[in-house]
């Protein structure tokens, strides 16, 4: 992602299948602070893990663009600027409804 992005990522969540000392190891090389997200200790029934929300959400938000639920594109930098397009696509109506309603200069998505 950090190559892709030009970005840093600072924080990432992982399910339990990255608890070994790969994934820890290659999280440091990255500074990148890694947390594990892990089951309650007596589980009973069906119990949703914190955070995941947010992925499945996500994908399935990507997953109604056609372009990017295959693989069409060659280049990589291609792909990874439909993302950025496809979450601006989405983002917008929500930042132009705070703007409308009057939103604060403290708000996040306060625009100049």
């Amino acid at each position: 992602v950090q190559q892709a992005t030009g970005h840093t990522v600072k924080h990432a969540w992982a399910d339990q299948g990255r608890t070994g000392d790969q994934a820890k190891s290659d999280a440091a090389q990255n500074g990148v602070e890694l947390q594990v997200v892990k089951l309650p200790e007596a589980k009973k029934g069906f119990v949703l893990l914190p955070k995941r929300w947010v992925v499945k959400r996500s994908f399935g938000w990507l997953d109604r663009f056609r372009r990017l639920s295959r693989y069409f594109e060659r280049m990589p930098e291609v792909l990874a600027g439909l993302h950025f397009v496809v979450f601006a696509r989405l983002m917008l109506p929500k930042a132009a409804m705070l703007l409308a309603s009057g939103a604060s200069s403290q708000h996040p998505l306060y625009v100049v």
